[in-house]
């Protein structure tokens, strides 16, 4: 015992003795008389220009340290500066240096200023100091590692501090600035509790975050791991195209890089900002999750989205477990369940809600997704795949089936979408337009099937149609409908690239039944018939009235067995024998649902330029009447300007009407205008009196030709000769005189 004693007391004498002699040296040793051969050793051995504008001080005892100034170091082989420092502090326990321990009291960093540049070569300007680092690492050529030291820090500071990095062979530029960094101790196995706060900017893509981070850092550098524990890491700002920003991160994260696993729990994360001018909302709840090797296992995660305002939202949440492969990069969603819920004020009962089912397959590493779901959506039920490539830019294929589908309940009612509400009395509201921006960054393609469809009131069933969406157009084709006891065939295009969206459309209707088809596509009851609608168009526009008058192309109908609603043409003309005595001039009449004229055949094509059709080959046939006729259809005013002839071919007997035989071939004109939905018809009675008329003039002078020249009837293929000798032509013209009174 006396023998540790007199050992105590020797250790003693030695630390007094070396305390004393530190004291000496830090008392008459001057550190700045040095700083020219320093400037001049770090020139020789890096290439680069270093300046110290500030005092240097150094403390022996009881630990090492030192206290530098202000200083600066340019880049390799130039004089712009790579790295500045308004102050630096460092000071380390003196005696744990001899059995390989860095204590270190304090490490204090004030106003750094570091500036990275990678040159259009690729490298890096900062690898000169690092491949120097690698130089004198621990690890000799041919050697083993020699053994770490053991360190541990009782505290770190940075305050002001920023980092700037600039790329030449991109032009992307990333800085932090106002970096404040304060740290509890730090030595591996101790929870160390640390703050960060700072400035994030940058152009590719450009953004702007200030960051605040609060955790417990745990880790062990023998063993390469990390943890942080209750985490709660903030970010408010503008990131790309994401304005208003807010991003928080919490719970607990660990890592352990020399087996490649890592873990969370309780990890939730929430992000909220704006979207261009759509409001969004996102929730990842990570009950526990763990990548291990080749595994990855987890408690079911939940993620909620939420797109748009309080009276107008869409909200989707997730729900599935987690496996995979962490290796492979290849994870599994096999038991997903979604949750879908529409809101707004134009949605039947203001909420449409939904719920799917099935699984989802991710390879991070080739960028592929594969979601199979099950489910039904209001009253829709759907079963899709859908297959995602390129994940910056994603490539969707589809294939989904839609047992029926009510398009007409997810838009809004007819008075919102002409703008009312809000109109003054009188004055209409200006029509909303409607947003295709939307298509110009979807690239999609695959094949849509719905059994029943109903869209702005048309029904249809057994639609198949082939999508492709690109570079901001939509293409339909192979389109294929049963509608209206008939079959539809047709193409269609959206493009959404240019400033005013355009649209086209090629259809063939066959066997379609038009009074249904009409009645709900327009609420117009004017046509009845069965045949074919050929339709090929183009139209530009933001609403859906600047569509009808930019609207070009052609159509042509084909119907049988039909009829014109609104007006009785022949009945009409078989009352005109009773009014041909006392009627002159014209007779509007109104359209009456309750009358019609009926038709065997109609045909008719049209030639649409600006929103007008045009037609002049109008023919429609019946036993009692052939009509023609010449006009337009102002689609984008909806009016009509038409004339139609009707001409009396047969008889009307047996149809329940009186005998006109007297009229046959009498020409009536009839004028059709005024509004779609409820035109006048004007029959041109006075026309029809003047013929009537011409006719029986020229039966009067057939008749009274006939009585002169031939003494009565002409005998067939018999010219009498003159009785008074003289010639034929000089009888004639006598009797044309007699016949006129001359």
């Amino acid at each position: 015992m006396k023998i540790l004693k007199y050992l105590g007391i020797i250790f003693g004498i030695f630390l007094i003795v070396m305390g004393g002699v530190l004291a000496y040296v830090a008392a008459t040793f001057d550190p700045n008389a040095y700083k020219a051969q320093i400037v001049q050793l770090v020139q020789e051995r890096t290439q680069r220009t270093l300046k110290l504008d500030g005092n240097i001080k150094l403390a022996f005892w009881p630990g090492i340290g030192a206290d530098l100034g202000k200083l600066s170091l340019s880049e390799q082989k130039s004089d712009k500066v790579f790295a500045a420092l308004e102050g630096l502090r460092v000071s380390l326990k003196l005696v744990p240096l001899l059995s390989k321990q860095l204590i270190v009291d304090e490490v204090t960093i004030k106003g750094a200023r570091i500036n990275l540049v990678r040159q259009k070569d690729g490298k890096l300007s900062a690898d000169d100091l690092l491949a120097h680092d690698e130089a004198q690492s621990p690890v000799e050529k041919g050697g083993a590692a020699k053994g770490p030291f053991a360190f541990d820090i009782k505290q770190v500071v940075i305050t002001d501090s920023a980092l700037s990095y600039r790329d030449e062979t991109s032009g992307s530029q990333y800085a932090i600035s106002k970096l404040n960094l304060k740290t509890g101790r730090i030595a591996p196995g101790v929870p160390a509790d640390i703050s960060v706060s700072l400035l994030a900017e940058g152009n590719r893509p450009k953004l702007s975050l200030t960051t605040d981070l609060k955790t417990r850092l745990t880790f062990d550098l023998g063993r390469q791991s990390y943890a942080l524990q209750n985490l709660a890491l903030e970010l408010k700002g503008r990131a790309a195209n994401i304005s208003n920003l807010t991003l928080n991160v919490g719970g607990s994260v660990t890592a352990n890089l020399k087996n490649g696993e890592f873990g969370a729990e309780k990890l939730v994360v929430t992000a909220a900002g704006m979207r261009g001018k759509e409001a969004f909302d996102v929730k990842l709840d990570a009950p526990r999750v763990s990548l291990a090797g080749d595994k990855a296992t987890g408690e079911p995660l939940t993620l909620s989205v939420k797109l748009g305002g309080s009276d107008a939202s869409t909200s989707v949440s997730l729900r599935s477990p987690v496996s995979g492969n962490l290796q492979a990069q290849q994870f599994s969603l096999p038991k997903l369940q979604a949750s879908i819920a529409v809101t707004g004020p134009d949605l039947p009962g203001k909420r449409i809600s939904g719920e799917l089912a099935g699984s989802a397959n991710i390879d991070v590493a080739k960028e592929r997704a594969q979601l199979d779901v099950a489910g039904k959506i209001a009253d829709s039920t759907i079963k899709a795949r859908i297959g995602i490539t390129e994940f910056s830019q994603p490539d969707i294929r589809f294939n989904a089936e839609v047992d029926q589908l009510d398009v007409d309940k997810f838009m809004p009612p007819a008075s919102a979408a002409g703008g009312g509400g809000g109109a003054p009395s009188g004055v209409a509201a200006p029509e909303k337009p409607f947003d295709l921006s939307g298509l110009k960054d979807l690239r999609a393609s695959g094949s849509l099937r719905i059994g029943a469809l109903k869209a702005r009131n048309v029904k249809a069933a057994d639609v198949r149609a082939d999508v492709k969406a690109a570079n901001g157009r939509i293409d339909l084709n192979s389109l294929e409908a049963k509608l209206y006891e008939g079959t539809l065939n047709g193409a269609a295009t959206v493009n959404a690239a240019p400033a005013v969206p355009a649209f086209a459309a090629k259809a063939g209707l066959t066997g379609v039944n038009v009074a249904p088809l009409l009645k709900d596509l327009a609420s117009n009851e004017t046509l009845e018939g069965r045949g074919t609608v050929t339709l090929d168009v183009t139209t530009r526009g933001s609403t859906v009235t600047a569509l009808k008058r930019a609207l070009d192309g052609s159509a042509a109908v084909r119907l049988a067995d039909g009829a014109v609603k609104g007006i009785d043409i022949a009945g009409a003309i078989r009352n005109a024998k009773a009014r041909l005595g006392t009627l002159r001039g014209e007779e509007t009449q109104q359209a009456d649902a309750r009358q019609k004229t009926d038709f065997s055949e109609l045909t008719a094509s049209f030639k649409i330029v600006d929103g007008v059709a045009r037609n002049n080959d109008l023919a429609m046939k019946s036993p009692l009447l052939r009509v023609g006729g010449e006009g337009e259809i102002n689609i984008g005013a909806d009016t009509i300007n038409y004339l139609v002839k009707a001409s009396i071919v047969g008889t009307s007997k047996g149809q329940g009407g009186r005998d006109v035989d007297e009229l046959r071939g009498l020409t009536v004109p009839v004028r059709v205008t005024g509004p779609l939905d409820a035109p006048s018809y004007k029959l041109d009675f006075g026309a029809m009196i003047s013929d009537t008329a011409k006719q029986k003039v020229k039966d009067a002078v057939k008749s009274r030709l006939q009585e002169r020249l031939f003494g009565g009837a002409k005998p067939e293929g018999a010219t009498p000769p003159p009785k008074d000798g003289t010639s034929g032509g000089s009888s004639a013209r006598d009797a044309l005189k007699g016949l006129f009174g001359r």
